[in-house]
């Protein structure tokens, strides 16, 4: 049986306490907070915005097990998995399943971003990790400006395969997405199709099931909102949504580096009152004391504080 994550998954970050270790307890308040809106169908841990390859294997364990427990079943926690070579891929999967976790959201090999991979690499990869571990899986389509991302007809393939059963696009190529969605809907109609595009939502919102965003982490009731009325194809109440949040979308994910949202969104979290403190770990930094300020002002803006 596989999870439905038809609406927002968010996908929180990793509380940290001032000296840098895991916050289990702000980690269980935050994941409680984010499950308790009617909408919220998972939550993805030890991803890019959790910091996920920034923490031990046994933290990662951890932080896993705080969340299950923390929801206590009211929604499905999703790990990240992200180890370089298949084996340790899979043999992260199976900590995943000891720990809770109902389902994976699978990396590419990071070698692969730089180098690009081999033909049939990633298919092997997604097969090895559900044999081994028996976790349903979600495939990741990365950025086209990346070399680790997938073509289509690899798309296909993945999704055919046992165990896969959603995809998270990420693609960031308005071309390839109007071209290659309509024929992943076509050819796996059950394929559940969750964009993540932080700051894209509203190009993408038409054509999907739900989202699998950081931002939702931070903003969860508006973008509840803009999927409804995503689904219901009401454009005018979606462009509302976006326009509102389009302060606070700038304010976080409009920088110098997509990693800065992740600051940003603690910055955020700290603003809401959800966070005690913003700490990240190394290699992210600390952002300037007038972007904090325009976070707080993009909150405001957005009626979100």
């Amino acid at each position: 049986m596989f999870p439905d994550l038809r609406g927002l998954v968010p996908a929180p970050v990793t509380p940290f306490t001032v000296d840098g270790a895991v916050d289990h307890a702000t980690l269980a308040s935050y994941g409680k907070w984010l499950a308790s809106f009617d909408g919220v169908e998972g939550l993805v841990c030890l991803g890019h915005a959790g910091e996920g390859t920034f923490l031990t294997q046994d933290e990662q364990v951890a932080t896993i097990r705080t969340l299950v427990e923390a929801v206590d079943g009211t929604v499905p926690i999703i790990a990240g998995i992200t180890g370089e070579g298949t084996a340790v891929a899979a043999a992260e999967a199976v900590r995943a399943v000891d720990a809770g976790a109902a389902a994976g959201l699978v990396y590419p090999s990071h070698g692969w971003l730089r180098f690009g991979f081999q033909p049939g690499a990633p298919q092997d990869r997604y097969r090895a990790i559900f044999e081994t571990s028996g976790l349903p899986l979600i495939l990741f389509q990365y950025p086209d400006a990346t070399k680790a991302s997938y073509d289509l007809p690899t798309q296909l393939d993945i999704a055919a395969q046992p165990g896969v059963f959603a995809t998270k696009n990420g693609v960031r190529n308005m071309r390839r997405w109007d071209t290659e969605i309509p024929v992943l809907r076509a050819e796996h109609p059950d394929l559940q199709i969750l964009t993540c595009h932080d700051e894209y939502l509203l190009h993408t919102m038409f054509d999907v099931d739900g989202a699998l965003v950081g931002y939702g982490g931070l903003a969860p009731e508006p973008l509840i909102e803009l999927i409804a009325a995503g689904k219901a194809r009401d454009y005018a109440a979606a462009r509302a949504v976006h326009d509102r949040l389009l302060p606070v979308t700038k304010a976080v994910y409009h920088r110098g580096s997509h990693m800065e949202g992740t600051v940003a969104l603690k910055l955020g979290l700290k603003a809401r009152g959800i966070l005690p403190s913003a700490t990240v770990r190394s290699p992210l930094r600390d952002l300037s004391a007038e972007a904090e300020r325009e976070i707080v002002l993009a909150l405001e803006s957005a009626e979100l504080i």
